[in-house]
């Protein structure tokens, strides 16, 4: 569990460790808020490979020996 009891996934758990808050996330990615809040809080969902590009072109900027892999299940 985090903060107010919301589940969160490896990425959300790494997007709250990051210095950008969702939204700031999504409007650098150009992926819509609420992709991202589905990418933060549910493990069922795992997103196109043109959302992950989007997602991983940013992690890396801040992170760049992150993968897709320490995200979700390939």
């Amino acid at each position: 569990m985090w903060g107010l009891g919301k589940y969160r996934t490896k990425f959300g758990k790494w997007l709250d460790s990051s210095p950008y808050s969702q939204i700031e996330f999504a409007k650098i990615s150009k992926v819509s808020r609420e992709t991202v809040s589905k990418i933060c809080a549910n493990d069922d969902y795992i997103p196109g490979t043109s959302i992950k590009k989007k997602v991983m072109r940013v992690v890396n900027v801040s992170d760049p020996n992150k993968k897709p892999y320490h995200f979700w299940d390939l």
